[in-house]
C-alpha cells in the first residue's frame, strides 16, 4: 500500500526521497505499464504546479501516448517534432523554460506554459520520453532535470528486468 509522504521542504532532499520512493514503488512488480503508470501517479503528487505527468513510447517513426496524469492529450508525436520529438531525436532532456518560444511546438493543452522532456533509453534503445508541463512559465530548472534524469533511470532499471 502507498501511503503519501511528508516531504521536507528541501527540492534537493524531497527529490532524493521520491526517488527512492520510485525504486520501493516499483519494486516487486514485472508489468511495464503498471511501472509506467504508478510512476506518472507518484510524479503528479509530488510536483507541485504542473498540469500534466505522463509517457510517450516509442513506436516506429512516432511516439504514442502512454500512461499519464492530466488532461486528455495527444495520441500521436512524429519524431523529431515538438518537445517530446526532438528529445527523442536529440537524445537529449529538453528544459523549455517558455513553449511558445520553441520551434515547432506542439499544443496539446493551451495552458502549458513551460515543459520537460526526459529521453527514456532502455538496452540502448528510445523506449520513449518523460514528459511533463507546467502552467507557469520557468516552472523547470537544472534541479528538475537532475532529479527527473535520476528518476528516469530508476525506472529504467526495473524496465529491464
Amino acid at each position: 500500500m502507498f501511503e503519501t509522504t511528508a516531504y521536507s521542504g528541501s527540492r534537493e532532499k524531497d527529490y532524493e526521497l521520491l526517488v527512492k520512493q520510485l525504486d520501493a514503488l516499483l519494486t516487486g512488480e514485472e508489468d511495464e505499464i503498471a511501472h509506467l503508470a504508478n510512476a506518472s501517479a507518484l510524479l503528479n503528487q509530488f510536483l507541485d504546479d504542473v498540469n500534466w505527468v505522463g509517457f510517450y513510447l516509442h513506436k516506429g517513426d512516432e511516439l504514442i501516448l502512454g500512461p499519464f496524469q492530466g488532461l486528455p492529450a495527444c495520441v500521436r508525436i512524429k519524431i523529431g517534432k515538438g518537445v517530446c520529438g526532438t528529445a527523442v531525436a536529440e537524445n537529449k532532456t529538453q528544459l523549455v523554460a517558455d513553449v511558445h518560444q520553441f520551434p515547432g511546438h506542439i499544443a496539446c493543452d493551451a495552458a502549458s506554459q513551460s515543459e520537460i522532456v526526459v529521453p527514456i533509453i532502455v538496452n540502448g534503445k528510445s523506449y520513449g520520453v518523460l514528459d511533463i508541463d507546467s502552467p507557469s512559465k520557468n516552472r523547470f530548472d537544472e534541479t528538475d532535470q537532475k532529479y527527473l534524469e535520476q528518476f528516469v533511470a530508476v525506472l529504467v532499471k526495473h524496465l529491464t528486468k
